[in-house]
C-alpha cells in the first residue's frame, strides 16, 4: 500500500473529488481518501463523489490518499500529476 499526504491549495473540493473518482475508475487498485478520521473508498459512482465532497476538505488542510493494489504506484502518480497540473496542491 502507498499512502501520501497532500495539502489543498485552493477553495472547494469538487474538482479534486472528480479527479479522484475518475482516476479510481481507471485503476485496478483500491483508492481511499482520508480526512480527519473519515475514510471514503473511491469508486466510479455518484455516491463516491458525494462522499468525497461531504468530507468538507478546506484549503491549507492535509488529506491522505491511499492506494492498494497492482497499479498503486501508477494510481498515486496519476492523481498527483493531475492535481499539480491544475495547481490544486502545494
Amino acid at each position: 500500500m502507498i499512502e501520501k499526504q497532500y495539502t489543498l491549495s485552493r477553495t472547494g473540493f469538487v474538482r479534486p473529488s472528480t479527479i479522484l473518482v475518475n482516476v479510481s475508475n481507471k485503476c485496478v487498485s483500491t483508492i481511499i481518501l482520508e480526512y480527519r478520521e473519515h475514510c471514503v473508498e473511491l469508486k466510479n459512482t455518484p455516491e463516491s463523489l458525494m462522499d468525497a465532497m461531504s468530507l468538507g476538505i478546506r484549503p491549507d488542510t492535509q488529506f491522505t490518499i491511499k492506494a492498494k493494489g497492482i497499479d498503486e504506484f501508477i494510481a498515486i502518480q496519476t492523481i498527483e500529476n493531475r492535481f499539480r497540473k491544475i495547481n490544486l496542491i502545494n
